[in-house]
């Protein structure tokens, strides 16, 4: 997995460092509070690139079942990618203010640890928008149709989860390149 990076050009700083630089006006919504889809059309078209990860804490008795292809729905992390890669192109569908943007690649990659799977998603636009909410929603569904394909091995005897989770949910990197 990628290591996280340096601030990238155009992040607003901490919020709670005091400085609101970045936080001049609210963007998502009008002068009289209603909520707003962000007017990009003035602005250029740019290659852009985000990249975010994620994990799910399991078993790792259910870990090695899906090492050694034994989870009895059939290929997890193929269904995961494919998961992943769909949840990329249909994000403007479930996140209210996202524009629907051109993607041009997304790269999914799992590793799997001793109790756990790392999820990590690179979405690729050239667009008048950033793509970091399309890289979100890949690694959150990515790792949902992970425990989706587990939940028979994962579940107690109560019919609960104890031992799952999905955690460390993050954008790693944002960049965008002016032509």
């Amino acid at each position: 997995m990628s290591e996280d990076p340096s601030p990238a050009e155009g992040t607003n700083p901490d919020p709670r460092s005091g400085d609101d630089s970045g936080a001049e006006e609210l963007t998502h919504t009008t002068d009289e509070g209603e909520v707003q889809m962000v007017d990009v059309g003035d602005k250029p078209d740019s290659e852009r690139r985000a990249v975010a990860a994620g994990e799910i804490r399991l078993r790792p008795s259910t870990v090695e079942a899906i090492r050694d292809d034994e989870i009895g729905k059939g290929d997890v992390l193929a269904t995961a990618r494919i998961g992943a890669v769909q949840a990329v192109k249909h994000t403007w569908e479930t996140i209210p203010m996202c524009h629907q943007i051109p993607i041009t690649n997304v790269d999914t990659a799992f590793e799997l640890g001793e109790d756990r799977v790392e999820c990590e998603v690179a979405v690729e636009t050239t667009g008048k928008t950033g793509c970091e909410m399309e890289a979100l929603e890949g690694v959150t569904t990515g790792l949902n149709v992970v425990w989706d394909m587990v939940k028979a091995v994962e579940k107690d005897d109560d019919g609960q989860y104890p031992d799952t989770g999905i955690e460390n949910v993050r954008v790693l990197a944002k960049e965008k390149r002016t032509g």
